[in-house]
This record gives C-alpha cells, structure tokens and sequence, in this order.
C-alpha cells in the first residue's frame, strides 16, 4: 500500500477495483446515509455534532450495522474488528484496510479516513453520495497535518450551489480537493477535468468518484492552469487555497487553504489566467479573498485584475462581495481552523499574520463569489461588482440557474435602446412583490419597496411612477403605452417620466425582476 505523508492513501490504481463496489454495496445495505444518521441520531444529537460535541450522536448511535459505521467513519471511534467486520460483511476488514479506510491494531481499528453521506439537490434531481476525507480535528486531537483534504464544508456547498448547471462538454475543477466540485460537474458536463498540486487530494478524489461510480473524471498534478496548458473547457469551477497566509514561515501551510503566493495574488492568478482556458460563452466560476489596502479598495482591485488580464476585452466579470473581516478577526479565524486553540502558540500565529497584512498596509479582507465569462460576441464586457453582506433568502442552492438568467437578462437589455425597451412587452418575475408602509391615516405610501422572492432576495425602493409602470407590466401592453398611461393618470409629462423610469426597468431587468423575452435572442 502506498504511503502519502506517512498515512495509507486509497490506492485506485493498486486495489482491485471491485472494492470500492463492496464497500458501497455495504454502505447501502446498512442504510448509511443522511437520511438514515439523521433519523438514528435524532436533532439534538445532530445539532450537537454540528457544534462539535460527539458524545450524543455517538451514545445514540447503537450496535447494528449503521451504528457501527457512524461511529468508526463519521466519529472516528475506535471499534471491535467484528463489529466493523459484521458492518461490512462484503467488503471485510481486510477490503476496508486495503482502500484505506482504517488500520487494524490487536483485536480493536482505527479509522484513517472520514467517511460520510452527503445528500443534495440540483437541476437533475436529487442525489446522494458518500464522501471520504481526512480526519478532522474533532478525531485528531490537535493541529492538522500540513496535507489535510478536507470534506464538504460551507465553502463546498456554496460554490456547488452557485455553479451554472447547462449541459456542456468538457468542465475544469481546479483544486479539486476531495473531488466534491467535479462530481457536481460530472452530472451536466461529458468530461470532467479535476486538478489538484496536493498528492493526496487527488487520491481521495479518485476514491470518491470510484466509491460513488462516476466514471467521467479524469486526475491531473500541478498547480494552477500547468496541467491544462493549451486546453479550453467551457466551464470552470474553483474553490482555490485562497487564505492568505504569512509566507516567513511562522505559519503553518495548509494545502487544501494555502496557494503558496503571497497576500491575494493565488485569487488574483487564477482570475487573470481563466479566460485564456475558456471556450468562447464558457463560464468560471470561483470563489475567494482580496484585500483592501490603506486607500484602495478591495473591489476595486478585484476590477483592475479582470482589467489587466490577457483578454479582458473579452472578459465579462459579475463579482458579488459576501463579507469583510478585519485582520485580527481574519487572522483568528484561519488559525482556529487549523485546529490552533487560545495560549501563546495562538497569540504567536496571530502576531505573524497582523505582520503580514501591516506589510502591505491592509486594512480589512473581503470574501466573494466571482463569476467570469469569455463572451461569445465583440459586444462591451459586462462589468458588474456588488456588496451583498448577509444571508441570501432562499440559501445559495439554486443560485447557479439565477447567474445564469441574469447574465442572459444582462445581455438581453444591453441589446435594446431605449425605443426597442418601449416598445417590448415586459412581465413581473413571479417571485417579485410590492411592500407599502404608510403613516397612521395618510392617503398615500411613504414607502414602496419591490421585493424579490429567490435569487439573492433583493430589493428596490421604487417611487410612484415606477410602481405604477412595474405593476403594469404583464406581458399584455408595450412598456412605451404603460409609461404613456401612467403618465397621463398621474398628471405627467410622458417624456420626463419616461426618463425617469427606464434606467430603472434596466436595473430591474439585469436583477431579473422584470423578463424582457421580447429581447431574448
């Protein structure tokens, strides 16, 4: 068995391949998924293992085939070799031993690796797999090693949920890590490129896509586009190690977080280089940090990377900026994710990275969700940089199919002038609403607001000629007649209002809250 960093790694190459097809038979039989932890744990427990407390899950766990499992791979107990051998009747100790999964020590194993159901839903229904990881520092007891893959997190879920799901032909996963993104992938795309520069993400990326038989991802090592040099995709998807880390070697370098660059260069580098790896109207989508240094704002960095890029006349960007840490709070929350706790070690780390951002003057650290498109046309790239702090109304699943329609509404609105827009019959996106707040007795709103339902839930404060002509459209009258009747009701001049309201219906058809189908196409 081959030995990465001192740890079994799973061996797809040197195991026979129907392990994996044991295992998982196992794994079904004894109903080893979320559904059925769920439903053995119950919510307390659940919601206690999620803030990192064992104990309930594991006193309620049980002795039978499930409870086994849950407690040797999901937290990483130690077990009698007959209880996991009972558990896994298929496959065997020895099988589990051979993949990787645990080690046999008297008559007691050890687990090696996390291994867990993940249930989702998307545009092609819903599914479930199992994925393997390393272990975590709940099991470890301590900091992590420098070559950790991590399982699906936040992070993970994020991006799936913001990925653009059309069918395609070939997708990039560049950072593959445990392979969580390219399986996503796997599911609208023909093949499937996963890169990694960690040996070991790209091991427990194969053993997930065998375990979950996915057969249309292919391995490459390097770092960042080197394995992919000269190829073009039409869909990239990257959760990069882009944390920035100190490089003067006080602390630890994750693989799975740390790109090796300094400061935001890594999320820089990766922006500057996809559209030279993508087809013409391919996507990248990614996720990642940048800085805001004394004077210079973070977004605004974000643009003048897009902008310095080898295309970037051909380069449309709609970035959206999710949170923004101070240092210290940054700093803090990277240690704790090594496993780091409070004492002089932690106050060490905290002291290198305030260095390091004191080195290039920055003053706070923003984190993001980028979109990239190489357009299809010699139209002007759309450029689009937004500031949407907190939770986002209907969660992020979904979101990908909400990107996608506003990169189309984008287009569709830059393609009409203004006497086309009149003349298109608009309609209210089902999801949209109108909110008005009036002081006790007055005849008329104070307020109006329209609120959007799905997407990133937005909303507009929308005065009465602009409520009036939004309420109106619905696909019947030509926007132009609308403007035209709202003015005469209220009393107006159709051209003055005319000029008021339609950079509005611009913004309202980019958001998506107004569809323009006549412009489609």
């Amino acid at each position: 068995m081959l030995i990465v960093a001192g740890r079994p790694a799973p061996q797809n190459g040197a195991v026979p391949p129907e392990l994996h097809r044991l295992l998982a038979d196992d794994l079904a039989a004894a109903a080893f998924t979320t559904g059925g932890l769920e439903g053995r744990w119950g919510a307390d427990a659940s919601a206690a293992l999620h803030r990192g407390d064992r104990v309930p899950a594991s006193r309620a766990s049980g002795t039978d085939a499930l409870g086994a499992l849950a407690r040797a791979l999901v937290l990483g107990e130690p077990l009698e070799v007959d209880a996991l051998g009972r558990a896994l009747p298929s496959l065997g100790v020895d099988g589990a031993a051979a993949l990787g999964l645990i080690e046999v020590d008297g008559g007691v194993i050890r687990p090696l690796l996390d291994l867990r159901p993940y249930a989702f839903v998307d545009d092609a229904g819903a599914g479930e797999w199992w994925i393997a990881s390393d272990l975590g520092e709940l099991t470890v007891g301590g900091p992590l090693r420098r070559d950790h893959v991590l399982g699906v997190g936040g992070a993970s879920t994020t991006l799936s949920g913001l990925m653009i799901r059309e069918p395609v032909d070939r997708v990039l996963d560049l950072g593959t890590g445990c392979g969580i993104q390219a399986m996503h992938a796997s599911r609208h795309a023909r093949e499937v490129i996963a890169t990694d520069v960690s040996a070991r993400a790209l091991e427990l990326a194969g053993f997930n896509a065998a375990l979950n038989r996915i057969p249309n991802i292919g391995l490459r090592r390097g770092s960042l586009f080197d394995p992919v040099a000269g190829e073009r995709f039409d869909r990239i998807v990257s959760n990069p190690p882009f944390v920035i880390t100190p490089r003067d070697g006080r602390a630890p370098r994750y693989e799975y977080r740390d790109g090796g660059l300094s400061g935001d260069d890594l999320v820089a580098a990766v922006v500057g280089g996809a559209a030279d790896h993508l087809e013409r109207g391919g996507v990248a989508q990614l996720l990642g940090n940048w800085e805001y240094r004394d004077g210079i704002d973070g977004l605004e960095r974000v643009r003048g990377w897009v902008d310095a890029s080898a295309d970037h006349a051909r380069t449309d960007a709609w970035v959206i900026e999710r949170e923004v840490q101070d240092p210290a709070l940054y700093a803090e929350t990277w240690i704790r994710d090594g496993g780091q706790r409070p004492g002089p070690d932690f106050d060490a780390l905290v002291g290198a990275w305030l260095d390091d951002f004191a080195g290039r003057d920055v003053v706070s650290v923003g984190f993001g969700w980028l979109t990239l498109r190489r357009r299809a046309d010699e139209a002007r790239p759309i450029r689009r940089f937004e500031r949407m702090p907190g939770p986002v109304a209907g969660g992020v699943a979904g979101l990908g199919a909400h990107l996608a329609a506003g990169l189309a509404a984008s287009d569709a609105e830059r393609r009409v002038d203004d006497a086309a827009l009149a003349g298109s019959r608009l309609r209210v996106a089902a999801d949209v609403t109108e909110e008005r707040h009036y002081w006790p007795g007055a005849e008329h709103p104070t307020v109006m607001t329209l609120r959007q339902g799905g997407g990133f839930g937005r909303s507009w404060s929308v005065g009465t000629e602009l409520a009036a002509v939004v309420g109106a459209c619905d696909g019947d009258l030509p926007l132009g007649a609308i403007v035209g009747a709202v003015a005469e009701l209220l009393g107006g001049d159709a051209d003055a209002v005319a000029r008021g309201v339609l950079p509005r219906v611009r913004e309202l058809v980019r958001d998506g809250a107004l569809l323009l189908p006549d412009a489609a196409g």
